[in-house]
């Protein structure tokens, strides 16, 4: 493959299974990667640590953490002391939007990166959405991702100059399983990843919240074992 380290990506990196595994990606197709991660309010904070460790052992071209205030916008038991939901099945996972949907998220975050991209010079922006083993979220579509690209470059310097960026979402229409399988040969080490919606004052995951269950759910797919702790102390998995 040819390698392209004269080109640039910015990688929205939340310290997650799946941004984890895009970081791997654009990295093996040889993009110089920016990854871009938010303290948005979220009560799982414990994801920043692993974003900064996983950005770090990486070696990624710049890490850069934005601070955002959506707590105070609220609507999301992400960002409040709502009730985190647990125990879902499959069909009710994705039967519904979750109280864990956070309004303005994903728009908000592509909006940071496509500036951030213009200013370091970069064209592909890399995002972790999936739209078949999610919470049913609409910001996580195909849909939402190509309006988004039109959007952008109808509204930035780049594309009135006739360039456009790309948003690439190499997820989006693959399953956890498949998300996992992909990782684990590009060398992603799931275990400093982190995707519970609660955890414990040690950072240990649930167990319960949807995203607890679809990762569960994937690692099984895979035939693997989840390396990470939960809070039953033992790791979960085939």
């Amino acid at each position: 493959m040819a390698m392209k380290q004269d080109r640039k990506a910015v990688i929205l990196l939340s310290g997650g299974l799946d941004s984890t595994t895009v970081l791997a990606i654009a990295q093996a197709a040889g993009y110089n990667c920016y990854c871009l991660s938010f303290a948005y309010g979220q009560r799982q904070e414990i994801e920043l640590d692993r974003a900064r460790a996983i950005a770090k052992a990486a070696n990624v071209a710049q890490h850069l953490v934005l601070r955002l205030d959506l707590d105070k916008i609220g609507g999301s038991s992400l960002t409040t002391d709502a009730t985190i939901p647990k125990h879902h099945s499959s069909s009710e996972i994705s039967a519904n939007i979750p109280n864990t949907y956070v309004p303005g998220r994903n728009t908000i975050f592509l909006s940071h990166a496509a500036a951030w991209a213009e200013v370091v010079g970069a064209r592909d922006i890399f995002i972790g959405v999936n739209a078949l083993d999610y919470s049913g979220y609409p910001d996580c579509r195909p849909e939402f991702i190509g309006a988004f690209e039109k959007m952008i470059n109808l509204g930035s310097k780049v594309g009135s100059e006739g360039n456009t960026f790309t948003i690439q979402a190499p997820l989006i229409m693959l399953s956890k399983g498949e998300i996992i399988r992909k990782g684990l040969a590009l060398g992603v080490d799931y275990s400093q990843t982190h995707s519970c919606y609660d955890p414990d004052n040690q950072g240990l995951a649930c167990g319960g919240c949807d995203s607890c269950l679809l990762r569960l759910k994937g690692f099984a797919e895979a035939g693997n074992t989840d390396p990470v702790e939960y809070q039953n102390n033992r790791n979960h998995g085939s």
